[in-house]
């Protein structure tokens, strides 16, 4: 009896980790972009080679328009004190500068 009641729970387990293995989506390509700002240009860079790297640019798009550089500077210190973004200083200045005008 315990033989068979162990066999059952083997293939109980079993079963449940052939379900739990992870799975892959395949995303579309973003078709978004960063608006250009010629007297941001560093914001700019510093934007698409930080924010993508976890978010779409939609993230930045859907916010209300016209927040202002208060609001923009903390979204962006959110992102890296509470979310760990690795953002160095001198780029989450210019990211906030860079959205503060452009968005």
């Amino acid at each position: 009896m315990f033989l068979v009641r162990s066999f059952a729970t083997g293939l109980v387990l079993a079963s449940g980790a052939a379900q739990a293995a992870p799975k892959t989506y395949a995303l579309p390509e973003p078709t978004a972009q960063f608006k250009p700002l010629k007297s941001h240009e560093t914001g700019l860079e510093a934007a698409q080679a930080n924010c993508m790297s976890c978010h779409s640019i939609d993230y930045v798009t859907m916010q209300p328009p016209g927040k202002g550089k208060a609001f923009w500077e903390s979204e962006v210190t959110k992102m890296v004190k509470v979310y760990h973004a690795p953002i160095g200083e001198a780029d989450a200045k210019a990211i906030s500068a860079y959205l503060a005008d452009a968005y």
